[in-house]
C-alpha cells in the first residue's frame, strides 16, 4: 500500500532532499555561517550523525542537486561573495509555516520519526511546547488540501512491538506503508532526560561547527582545500 505524493511539486531525489534538508538545518543551527558554501554544504550532507541514511555524496552530485533545486526555486544562489553561497527558499515555495518546515526538514534528514522523537530532535530548530503541538502540525500537513498541493506527510502503520506510530514526509514521492522501521527503538529514558542529552550533543556540534568554520577560513586565506 502506498501514500500518494502531492502533485504540486515533483518528487525530489534522495540527493536533492539531503541538500535541501541540510540547508534548512544549517539556517537554524549555524546562522553565522549561512548561506553555505559548497564545501560547508557537502560536509553537512555527508555528516555521520543526525542523518538517516548516512550518505557519501560527491561535490558533483551536490552541484547537480543544487541546479535542480534552483530550477524549482527551492534554492537560491548568492554569487556576490568570493565563493558562491546557497540558501533555501522552502517555506515560500511550499507554503508552510516555520513549525511545519522544521518538522519536514527533520523528516528529510533523519527519516521516519514519532511525534515524540520529532519534538526532541527539533530542539535546535524550533522548540515545541509539547507533543500535542507537534501532532497538530503533522496532522495539518497530512490533511493539506489539494488546492494547496496535497499532503506532505503520512502516518505510518504501527510497527510490531512499538507504542507510537512514525511519520514520514512525501517530498521524495510515495512511501511504502508496509516498510518496517529500521531506526533506533525507544528506550526507557524519560523525555526530559533525552532532551537534556540532546542539548549537550547540540553544544558539542556547535563547537565542532565553529572549529570547521575556523579551519575553512584558514584554508581560504592560505588558498588550500580542506581534506
Amino acid at each position: 500500500m502506498n501514500a500518494a505524493y502531492s502533485p504540486a511539486l515533483r518528487p525530489l531525489s534522495p540527493a536533492e532532499s539531503r541538500v535541501l534538508g541540510t540547508l534548512m538545518e544549517k539556517a537554524r543551527t549555524v546562522p553565522d555561517s549561512y548561506p553555505l558554501s559548497m564545501q560547508a554544504l557537502l560536509t553537512g550532507c555527508n555528516q555521520k550523525t543526525t542523518r538517516d541514511p548516512v550518505m557519501n555524496l560527491t561535490e558533483g552530485q551536490v552541484a547537480e542537486a543544487l541546479d535542480e533545486l534552483k530550477a524549482l526555486a527551492l534554492v537560491v544562489e548568492q554569487s556576490g561573495a568570493r565563493v558562491p553561497r546557497y540558501s533555501h527558499n522552502f517555506q515560500r515555495v511550499v507554503g508552510v509555516p516555520e513549525q511545519a518546515a522544521a518538522l519536514l526538514g527533520l523528516l528529510m534528514l533523519r527519516g521516519p520519526q514519532t511525534a515524540g522523537e520529532l519534538r526532541i530532535n527539533s530542539e535546535r530548530w524550533h522548540r515545541f511546547a509539547d507533543i500535542s503541538s507537534v501532532d497538530a502540525f503533522l496532522e495539518e500537513l497530512q490533511d493539506r488540501s489539494t488546492d494547496k498541493g496535497g499532503p506532505l506527510v503520512v502516518k505510518l502503520p504501527r510497527a510490531p512491538g512499538t507504542r507510537e506510530q512514525r511519520w514520514a514526509h512525501l517530498l521524495c514521492g510515495e512511501v511504502d506503508l508496509t516498510q518496517t522501521p529500521t531506526g533506533p527503538t525507544s528506550s526507557a529514558a524519560t523525555e526530559d532526560e533525552v532532551i537534556a542529552l540532546t542539548r549537550r550533543v547540540a553544544t558539542l556540534e556547535e563547537q565542532v561547527a565553529s572549529l570547521q568554520r575556523t579551519l575553512a577560513q584558514l584554508c581560504e586565506q592560505l588558498g588550500v582545500t580542506p581534506s
